[in-house]
């Protein structure tokens, strides 16, 4: 076989064997906690990437569209919290045991950020570029400073 296509197929093979060991667990909760959660989070990311851009000058700042951001945001603060039930540690979740075994400490890491959510606000409805800024800068420490305890990396 010529050495150009046997490496062409070891290639094909490699792949096709990482991606079967890639797939994720299905989340077999009946209420499924995990994947609510989740989707949840991801719908976190999408509505302050954009305020994360205006913070940074990467994109034009728009008062209504910020605020209009803001307060999506505000509406999604809540929602993940509760579920996190005892019963909701397993795979696929990529939360810590500490989330558990750290309640206190847990429920500490959501209050900083319901309250970085509170200062955004606020701040989105006024005029203070700078001040509007630093609470965007603010929600994503807030995010980042509860992943650094409460979040496992997914292995790869």
């Amino acid at each position: 076989m010529p050495k150009l296509l046997t490496v062409s197929l070891s290639l094909i093979a490699a792949t096709i064997a990482l991606t079967g060991c890639n797939r994720e667990v299905p989340d077999t909760h009946p209420d499924q906690p995990v994947t609510k959660r989740r989707a949840l989070f991801k719908e976190f990311t999408r509505t302050l990437e954009p305020m994360g851009l205006v913070s940074r000058d990467r994109q034009p700042y728009k008062a209504d569209k910020f605020l209009e951001q803001a307060q999506a945001l505000k509406k999604l603060s809540t929602q993940p919290w509760p579920l996190f039930t005892p019963d909701s540690n397993y795979p696929p979740t990529t939360a810590s045991p500490k989330v558990w075994q750290q309640a206190e400490a847990f429920k500490q890491a959501q209050t900083q950020f319901l309250q970085a959510v509170d200062d955004l606000n606020q701040a989105a409805a006024g005029t203070d570029l700078d001040r509007i800024k630093t609470t965007v800068n603010d929600v994503q420490k807030a995010c980042k400073a509860c992943h650094d305890t409460f979040r496992n990396e997914k292995l790869l």
